[in-house]
């Protein structure tokens, strides 16, 4: 397949996660989870900038009325907006003290889906985030809460577990956000890395980061492999599109602590683009609003 693949910004990130474009701003946004950073990459002017958070960020939504929500360790998440200080909508889950969430994303109507990662003594959960700002746990039991997306019609929801190497298909209610109807869609072979993060495209196709795979990975509709990009670094982490036509790729990386074994260029950010390959605007969360 005919691509191209290209470096953006190279903030040496430990996880490099959960790219986001902001079509106000022609921007794509970034994270990096232990190190409490969210970065930003201007397509207009190719400025990329720094911003300190304090806290691990394990994913983040941009808001409807242009405000992001990001969702930290110990089931914190707040609203913020760069140069504003964090503004709290949960201060904390109980039940999350130990740890942290890991992905989001936002349904048709608003809403968040948010995962945990597992702790010492427990696995991860899946919980949902609804518009008035309570929070649902819909999913237990998971070993790695990770990259979720909707297929086109909007009737199913993708979600990756990593520790069990599986992506899984749930059929999605609009109308309540429930999930049901649980089923395996992808089961990643050994030793060709762990499904991560992940976007849906405008024809369907699922793209799934492989974390120590050095690739990323597209699948047709019905599940079947029919592209296999490879990337310079061990830990390819997400995917997001982006751009005023959604013809680009960003695609995040992590490792940039251990370069000598992950790659020169790991823990940057990747464009890649794809002839023929473009994606659709993100949903965009509405929770407090």
């Amino acid at each position: 397949m005919e691509f191209e693949l290209e470096p953006l910004a190279d903030y040496a990130c430990h996880t490099g996660e959960g790219p986001l474009y902001h079509p106000r701003e022609n921007a794509v946004y970034w994270t990096d989870i232990p190190n409490g950073r969210l970065f930003r990459y201007s397509l207009t002017t190719h400025h990329h900038e720094v911003f300190e958070i304090g806290r691990p960020v394990g994913g983040f939504t941009l808001q409807e009325d242009g405000q992001f929500l990001l969702f930290m360790d110990g089931g914190a998440i707040a609203y913020w907006s760069p140069g504003e200080k964090l503004d709290y909508l949960v201060e904390e889950i109980s039940e999350e003290t130990e740890t942290r969430f890991n992905d989001v994303c936002v349904d048709t109507e608003g809403r968040v889906y948010c995962g945990t990662m597992p702790t010492e003594n427990r696995l991860g959960r899946l919980y949902r985030l609804n518009e008035e700002g309570t929070i649902t746990k819909l999913l237990d039991e998971i070993g790695c809460s990770n990259g979720m997306g909707f297929t086109r019609d909007h009737k199913f929801l993708f979600y990756t577990d990593s520790a069990a190497r599986t992506i899984y298909r749930f059929a999605y209610d609009k109308t309540t956000g429930n999930l049901t109807r649980q089923r395996p869609f992808i089961v990643a072979e050994e030793g060709g890395g762990v499904p991560d993060g992940m976007t849906v495209d405008a024809a369907g196709n699922l793209w799934s980061a492989r974390w120590d795979g050095s690739c990323l990975v597209g699948y047709t509709p019905q599940g079947r492999e029919f592209a296999r990009i490879p990337f310079p670094v061990k830990k390819v982490s997400s995917v997001i599109f982006g751009g005023p036509s959604y013809d680009q790729m960003f695609v995040t990386t992590a490792g940039g602590h251990q370069k000598e074994t992950d790659g020169a260029l790991a823990g940057a950010l990747f464009r890649l683009t794809i002839p023929g390959i473009t994606g659709v605007p993100e949903f965009v969360s509405r929770v407090g609003l």
